[in-house]
C-alpha cells in the first residue's frame, strides 16, 4: 500500500512537472453563474464564460419553469488539449477502446463540475458546452431514462446562437454518417441501456448508442412541433410514474416496430428540419472577473474534480502533494475532508472542514459540513454557538443551497428553540428542491416539535409520491406511524393538562393517572433501582417523541433519556405554570426533582418522573 501510495505520489508530481517547467497557466473567468477555470489563455476562458452564460439565457426562454440557478455552483474545467484532459477523465474512460470525449457534465450533491476539451473537433464548436449544459438543467430529472438524457443533450449540442435568432435541433452530419453505415439498435435495447451498459462506455458500440439517441429524439421533438402533440411529454409523465421504459415507450409513441421502421427511414432522408427561436442573447461581458491562479491553485481545483470523479487514490495523492507546497490552501482542506467523509471517518473530515472554516470562512461548503458532521454527535454547550454560527454563514454565502436551511431547521428544532425561524428554514429548503422527500420529512418533523401533530401528518401524506425507491418509502411510512401516534399522544398530553389545570391543582403533585392513560408501552419499563436526585434541568433536547435532558446537582451531571416524553410523568411544586406544560421549551434551566431509573451502561438512564420546583 505504501508503494502504491508513493507511485501514485510521484506519477501526479510528474503530471505536474512538465506544465510548471513550460510555465503553463492557469486562469479563472468568473461570470454571474459560472466559473471558467482554464489552461490555455484568458481569452478562450471568456469566450467560454460567454457562451455557457449564452446558452443558460437561451434554456431559461425555453423552459423558464426550470429553477437554473437553484442547481448548485457550477465549475468548469476547461482544458487545452486531449493529454491534459484525460489526465482528469473519470477512470472508467482510461482503457483502452472505451468511448473518447469532447466533455463531460459530473453533478455531486452540493457542486457540479463540467469538463470541457478545447480543441474538440466539429462543426460546432461550442456543441461540448451546450451538450453539457444540457445535462446540468437536466440532472435532476432521476426518472429519465439515459436515452433521453443524451438524446436531448445532442439534440441542443448543435445550437447556432446567431445576432437575431437561435437555430435548435440542427442535423448531426457525423451522427447521420454512423447511423447510415451501421445497423440501428433494436428499440427496447436502446431503451434498456444504462450507465453500466458497454453502449454507454465501448468506443464501438458507444458511438451508435448516442448517434440513434439524438436521431429518435430528434424524430420525436420536431414531429411533436409539427403535429402540436406532446408524446415525449407523455413519456416523461409514465417514467415518473415509475411505469418501465418500454411500456411507457409502447404507450406513447405506439407499436413500437413501426417507430423502429419510421426511424430507420428517418435517418435516410436528404433534408432534416430545426427550429428557429427569435431573439437575440446579449452577455454583458464587462461583469466578467478574471485572475491568474498559482500552481497550488490550479491543482486543488483538479485534485478536487479528480475526488468528485472518484479517482480517489489519485485525488488524495494529488491533496498530499499540493499541501506539502501550500499548506494552507483552503479547497485542499475541503477536499481532504470529503474524502475522509466519503470514507466513514467523520472525526477527520469534521477536522479537515474546521480547517477551512478558520482558513477562510467566505467557503460556504466547509462551513455547512463542518456544522452537518457535528451534529451527527452529541455537542457540548461550548460548541454549539460554532455549528449554529456555520450553519446561517453558509446560508448567508449561499443562499440557494438548500442542505445548509435543512441543517439550521434540525438544529433548531432538537433544541426546540426559535420554532417559527426553523419552520422558515425547513420550507426554504423545500421550495429550493422540491422534490426533496428528506426536506420535507424535516419540515413534518419541526411541526411535531411545535406540538402541531396534525400538520406534520398532512405534510408526510402530500410527500409520499415523492418516494424514489422502496428504502424512501418505506421510511416515509413508518416515519408517517410515528408522526401519526404522536399527533395522537399531543392530543391526549394537551386535554389531560387543560383538566388538571381546570381542577386548580396546579400546586401540588398532579398523578400519573391524572396526566396521561398511554397505551401499553412499546418496550417493557427499565428495570432497576429507582433514584430521585434535586438539582437544574439543562441542554433538553427533543426530537420528537424522543427526549434527552441533564439535571446538574452539587456539581455532578446526570444524562437522562426518555423515549416518548408524553409519557413521563410530570407535576409541579408551588409552582403556577401559564398555559398548557411543554416539557421540551419549558423545562430548560429549571429546578426540580427528577426521578430515574439506574442504568447499567455508559448511557443516559431512563427517565421516569419530574417534579418542576419554584425557582429560588
Amino acid at each position: 500500500m505504501c508503494r502504491r501510495l508513493f507511485l501514485l505520489a510521484t506519477l501526479f508530481s510528474s503530471l505536474l512537472a512538465p506544465a510548471r517547467d513550460k510555465s503553463e497557466s492557469w486562469v479563472e473567468v468568473r461570470s454571474p453563474h459560472f466559473s471558467v477555470v482554464c489552461n490555455s489563455n484568458e481569452k478562450q476562458a471568456r469566450r467560454v464564460a460567454d457562451q455557457f452564460e449564452r446558452m443558460r439565457s437561451v434554456f431559461h426562454t425555453l423552459f423558464p419553469k426550470i429553477q437554473i440557478d437553484t442547481l448548485g455552483s457550477i465549475t468548469v474545467l476547461a482544458i487545452k488539449d486531449e493529454k491534459d484532459f484525460r489526465a482528469l477523465e473519470p477512470a472508467e474512460y482510461l482503457a483502452r477502446g472505451q468511448l473518447k470525449l469532447g466533455g463531460l457534465f459530473l453533478r455531486g450533491p452540493d457542486k457540479n463540475y463540467i469538463l470541457v476539451r478545447l480543441d474538440a473537433e466539429g462543426e460546432h464548436p461550442y456543441a461540448v458546452v451546450y451538450h453539457e449544459y444540457t445535462h446540468l438543467l437536466l440532472s435532476k430529472a432521476e426518472w429519465m431514462p439515459l436515452w433521453l438524457n443524451e438524446g436531448l443533450a445532442e439534440f441542443y449540442q448543435n445550437t447556432d446562437i446567431r445576432e437575431k435568432d437561435v437555430a435548435l435541433g440542427e442535423p448531426s452530419p457525423e451522427n447521420l454518417q454512423l447511423l447510415r453505415e451501421n445497423r440501428l439498435l433494436p428499440l427496447a435495447t436502446l431503451f434498456a441501456v444504462d450507465h453500466t451498459s458497454p453502449y454507454y462506455h465501448e468506443e464501438n458500440k458507444g458511438s451508435i448508442f448516442y448517434g440513434e439517441s439524438w436521431a429518435l429524439t430528434h424524430y420525436l421533438e420536431l414531429m411533436d412541433y409539427r403535429d402540436k402533440s406532446h408524446r415525449v411529454a407523455d413519456y416523461a409523465q409514465l417514467l415518473a410514474q415509475s411505469v418501465d421504459t418500454v411500456t411507457a415507450a409502447t404507450r406513447a409513441f405506439g407499436d413500437l416496430k413501426q417507430l423502429q421502421s419510421t426511424l430507420e427511414s428517418y435517418v435516410r432522408q436528404g433534408s432534416f428540419p430545426y427550429l428557429k427561436m427569435p431573439g437575440a442573447t446579449e452577455i454583458d461581458d464587462t461583469a466578467f472577473q478574471t485572475h491568474a491562479l498559482a500552481a497550488p491553485q490550479a491543482d486543488s481545483v483538479r485534485a478536487d474534480f479528480l475526488a468528485y470523479s472518484e479517482r480517489t487514490a489519485d485525488a488524495r495523492a494529488a491533496l498530499d502533494h499540493i499541501l506539502q507546497e501550500d499548506p494552507n490552501n483552503v479547497l485542499a482542506h475541503e477536499t481532504m475532508g470529503l474524502l475522509e467523509l466519503r470514507a466513514q471517518h467523520l472525526d477527520q473530515a469534521r477536522n479537515w472542514y474546521a480547517q477551512a472554516v478558520k482558513l477562510d470562512s467566505q467557503s460556504y461548503l466547509a462551513h455547512y459540513y463542518f456544522a452537518a458532521i457535528s451534529m451527527t454527535g452529541p455537542l457540548a454547550a461550548s460548541e454549539e454557538d460554532r455549528v449554529e454560527s456555520s450553519l446561517r454563514a453558509s446560508i448567508k454565502l449561499n443562499p440557494n443551497f438548500a442542505p445548509s436551511y435543512d441543517r439550521l431547521a434540525a438544529f433548531l428544532a432538537t433544541r426546540h428553540r426559535d420554532l417559527d425561524e426553523a419552520r422558515l428554514m425547513a420550507l426554504s429548503a423545500v421550495q429550493l428542491e422540491p422534490e426533496n422527500l428528506n426536506y420535507r420529512m424535516e419540515t413534518a418533523n419541526v411541526l411535531l416539535q411545535m406540538g402541531r401533530g396534525k400538520d406534520a401528518v398532512n405534510v408526510i401524506r402530500k410527500a409520499m409520491p415523492l418516494a424514489s425507491s422502496p428504502q424512501e418509502t418505506a421510511m416515509a411510512q413508518d416515519f408517517l406511524m410515528h408522526a401519526e401516534e404522536s399527533a395522537q399522544e399531543q392530543q391526549q398530553f394537551s386535554e389531560q393538562m387543560q383538566t388538571a389545570t381546570a381542577a386548580g391543582d396546579v400546586t401540588t403533585r398532579v398523578m400519573e393517572s391524572e396526566i396521561a392513560a398511554p397505551p401499553a408501552r412499546d418496550e417493557p419499563p427499565p428495570n432497576g433501582p429507582h433514584h430521585f436526585v434535586i438539582g437544574l434541568l439543562k441542554n433538553v433536547r427533543c426530537n420528537t417523541p424522543v427526549m434527552d435532558l441533564t439535571v446538574v446537582s452539587g456539581g455532578n451531571s446526570i444524562g437522562l433519556h426518555a423515549k416518548n416524553y408524553f409519557k413521563v410523568e410530570y407535576s409541579v411544586l408551588n409552582v403556577t405554570l401559564k398555559g398548557d406544560l411543554k416539557p421540551c421549551a419549558d423545562l430548560e434551566g429549571r429546578p426540580a426533582k427528577v426521578e430515574y431509573v439506574d442504568s447499567p451502561g455508559k448511557g443516559p438512564a431512563p427517565l421516569v418522573a419530574i417534579e418542576i420546583h419554584k425557582s429560588e
